[in-house]
């Protein structure tokens, strides 16, 4: 089932942080859709060392960044729901 948190309007670090929290209790067979107002560069060491994947992609001005636990499939791929 997928998540969604919008952080676009949030000034740093509290985007980072909404993030991290909301990860801390996100279910194996969950993913975490993020709208951002720009790149988090500094989190995606953050997800490996805490054992996410995740993708990037820009669309219509925002950041889009999906996050899912690393070794599941990452959405959209069969097995997992959107």
């Amino acid at each position: 089932m997928e998540l969604r948190l919008d952080v676009r309007e949030l000034e740093p670090p509290v985007p980072l942080e909404r993030i991290l929290e909301t990860l801390e209790e996100l279910p194996s067979d969950d993913w975490l859709k993020v709208r951002h107002s720009r790149e988090p560069y500094p989190l995606y060491s953050l997800l490996r060392e805490m054992g996410f994947d995740w993708s990037t992609k820009w669309q219509n001005s925002e950041c889009i960044i999906l996050i899912w636990h690393a070794g599941s499939p990452p959405p959209g791929d069969s097995g997992r729901r959107l």
